[in-house]
């Protein structure tokens, strides 16, 4: 941006809990004429199987980034308020009723975030379907993407109850309809039961590579970084964070919790570690505040919504 970032509201002047209400108190969309990154907010729980309540995911996801300090990211080296603009978009409006509806909405709300300028977006969920859709418009202006994907489960089931599109489907509809470049995708955090062996089978047939959320155990955070590293490139990347792929005792507020997760450290320090790859899009989906404790769900998603900002200026 030519000029001078609008920022967050300062702390030092306001105190964090006042004030306006959008992603970290960042800058509305409309208080700017131009922007490099958005956060829209995607409020759709329609394909959820399990526990609903993830379309209150972004509200609970903004009120909790109040706790945020945005000024400088350690880790990272940047401050990434002031290098470039970062807005709040607001949230897409999107019907409750009709899955294929919604997903057109979303699909058409992200294409005028992106713009021709190509902007970028971090989007709040929201369930998982809400990728699909993310993709379908990423892919108008990227082409086909490399997709790194943080969950407890491996969401390229088939159907669900014969529908086609639901939380546990985008993945394999995303790789049907060729929105993702094949052997170049990665499925991290996997763990627990499945329905049968052949949902393994299916998913290596699609060309996704899986790091069991038990394999880090073994090989140690800085080993799966160097492996989801190698397998993105530096290839267009989607990075897609389901909030259970940590354990229940980080993030008891989601739909489908799965025992045995990784902690919010693991979470956070492979994300700081990826310094280097090209993402282009990232969601992070599946908070459900009504199961939540003291915000400790909202709280580790805002913090991982901060993380990819920074970590989208770090690799700018």
């Amino acid at each position: 941006m030519a000029e001078k970032p609008v920022g967050a509201t300062p702390a030092t002047q306001v105190p964090r809990y006042a004030g306006k209400g959008t992603f970290a108190r960042i800058a509305d969309i409309h208080e700017v004429p131009d922007y490099d990154i958005a956060v829209v907010g995607l409020p759709f729980d329609g394909g959820t199987s399990y526990r609903p309540g993830a379309r209150f995911g972004p509200m609970a996801v903004r009120q909790a980034a109040r706790t945020l300090r945005t000024g400088y990211h350690v880790d990272l080296g940047v401050a990434p308020l002031e290098q470039v603009q970062i807005v709040d978009a607001g949230d897409v409006t999107i019907t409750p009723f009709d899955i294929p509806e919604a997903c057109r909405q979303i699909e058409n709300g992200m294409r005028d975030i992106i713009g021709e300028r190509a902007r970028k977006f971090v989007a709040i969920g929201g369930d998982h379907t809400v990728a699909l859709p993310n993709l379908r418009a990423l892919r108008a202006f990227h082409g086909p993407l490399a997709l790194v994907h943080f969950d407890a489960h491996l969401d390229t089931w088939d159907t669900y109850f014969n529908a086609p599109v639901t939380h546990g489907t985008p993945f394999r509809r995303a790789f049907e309809e060729d929105l993702l470049i094949e052997d170049h995708s990665i499925h991290v955090g996997i763990r627990g039961p499945i329905y049968d062996q052949m949902d393994l089978d299916d998913d290596a047939r699609m060309g996704f590579k899986i790091i069991r959320a038990g394999d880090l155990d073994v090989m140690g955070v800085e080993a799966a970084v160097d492996v989801v590293a190698r397998r993105v490139a530096d290839l267009p990347v989607y990075l897609s964070i389901d909030i259970d792929v940590l354990d229940p005792a980080f993030a008891p507020g989601t739909g489908t919790p799965e025992c045995g997760g990784l902690t919010s450290r693991e979470l956070l320090r492979m994300l700081r570690r990826l310094n280097g790859i090209n993402i282009v899009g990232a969601d992070v989906v599946e908070v459900a505040p009504a199961y939540d404790h003291a915000e400790i769900t909202s709280i580790a998603a805002a913090t991982v919504v901060f993380d990819l900002l920074s970590l989208i200026v770090a690799n700018s």
